[in-house]
């Protein structure tokens, strides 16, 4: 493994731009089956802000497959044993993850650069990878039409990296995205914002007993909803669903009011909100929208994670679905490289496999979505004997597999890998 060479051009099997859950563990996949890759990411070890933290059992089970789970635990995490939905005392809705099957029967609430750190650290065993860290994609490298690289620059100069087939896997903004003319689709359905926030827990107030049992949590009350929930070591995140654009209205009432309305919307955290939260930079709004790439693939490149369908945070699927979007790619570029084919019609196999997936997630995550978050006098009503009559049915335990699990028959194609024992 070379790490920010100083080489202008640089030749590859398989140019991943983005080195988030997707592009690392796509990385590692076509590593294990003999393929070069380089990498290519922008940022340096991983110490901007992530926010996606919570891993479902689905994306568990796979990375715990690929060797990476055990060694990413270590480095610090904390098991979630619930979701709920509480109004105000009330509990209203108590998906207990504890009734799947074993190792994987919780949610995991890891900072995702512990994942990131352990994912590039088996990458770094194989000869064929290569890093570029603190390096900006600025340009694709084309031929007759065709995508056969990038071009890119950063600490240590300019960089021309030549391959078969580049993958944009650089998130919701993708800019490999952009300068393949590759429409990003956005839909704003959710028509909300979520303002977000951590809280650091005083010294042994983290979880309840020697055996603490975390909750993910929703807190419902007369304002908006938020979402609540520990992380590693000892801090809260806590996530306020504004409508969409409404932050102006509320910050125009000054940082006390809005830390006010935090406080009367999560009492258990209430002291920490006002004694914390001393400036308007403590908060960070996300602007929350879905959206689906109008196309997946073009001549020699091809979209993954984010890059390619973004998703609200309801329901934390995000890492699930970009892990499994490599596995789900892994296979594929294996072939393309074989057959020496990174044509559009060979690579737009990936979208034509991952669209019913994807589309059955964002038809969820409206349904979750208008349940969990709308207001209203006849809603706020409904709302506590509709989610009693579903955790009575079957369809309970089949929408929390499907939120867990995502498409079940998605498995890691290991014969392919060339370095098994």
């Amino acid at each position: 493994m070379t790490r920010d060479e100083t080489t202008t051009e640089l030749a590859t099997d398989i140019c991943v731009v983005g080195a988030g859950p997707a592009g690392l563990t796509l990385a590692l996949l076509l590593l294990k089956s003999g393929v070069a890759v380089t990498v290519v990411e922008r940022s340096r070890a991983h110490q901007r802000e992530f926010r996606g933290e919570i891993l479902q059992p689905g994306a568990m089970a796979l990375l715990d497959q690929l060797g990476v789970l055990a060694g990413a635990r270590a480095r610090g995490a904390h098991e979630h044993a619930r979701f709920r939905l509480v109004e105000r005392d009330r509990v209203l809705l108590d998906i207990d993850y504890r009734g799947l099957p074993a190792p994987h029967n919780h949610l995991l609430s890891i900072p995702q650069a512990h994942v990131l750190d352990e994912l590039l650290l088996h990458c770094e065993k194989f000869e064929g990878f290569r890093y570029l860290e603190g390096t900006r994609v600025n340009g694709l490298l084309r031929e007759q039409e065709r995508i056969v690289g990038v071009t890119a620059d950063g600490s240590a100069g300019h960089h021309t990296v030549r391959a078969h087939c580049v993958v944009a896997a650089d998130g919701r903004f993708s800019k490999v995205r952009r300068l393949a003319g590759i429409e990003a689709g956005r839909s704003d359905v959710f028509d909300l914002d979520v303002l977000w926030f951590k809280l650091t827990l005083p010294e042994g107030a983290s979880g309840e007993g020697p055996e603490p049992v975390r909750d993910v949590r929703v807190f419902r009350a007369e304002g908006s909803p938020v979402l609540v929930y520990e992380s590693w070591p000892n801090r809260v995140q806590v996530g306020w669903t504004l409508p969409h654009g409404g932050y102006k209205a509320v910050a125009a009432e000054g940082l006390e009011h809005t830390k006010e309305q935090l406080a009367r919307a999560v009492p258990p955290y209430a002291d920490l909100i006002r004694s914390q939260i001393t400036s308007p930079r403590d908060l960070s709004l996300l602007d929350v929208f879905s959206g689906r790439a109008e196309r997946w693939a073009v001549d020699g490149l091809v979209l993954i994670g984010d890059a390619a369908h973004t998703h609200s945070p309801i329901g934390a699927q995000g890492i699930n679905l970009a892990i499994q979007d490599a596995v789900v790619l892994h296979p594929l570029l294996v072939a393309s490289l074989a057959a020496g084919d990174a044509g559009a019609g060979f690579l737009a196999a990936f979208e034509r496999g991952r669209s019913a997936d994807i589309e059955a997630v964002m038809r969820t995550q409206r349904i979750q979505s208008k349940a969990m978050l709308a207001h209203g006098a006849v809603v706020t009503w409904l709302r506590p004997k509709m989610a009693a009559v579903l955790q009575r049915t079957p369809l309970f335990g089949k929408v929390l597999r499907s939120i867990a699990y995502g498409n079940p028959a998605i498995r890691i194609a290991e014969e392919h890998f060339t370095d098994r024992d």
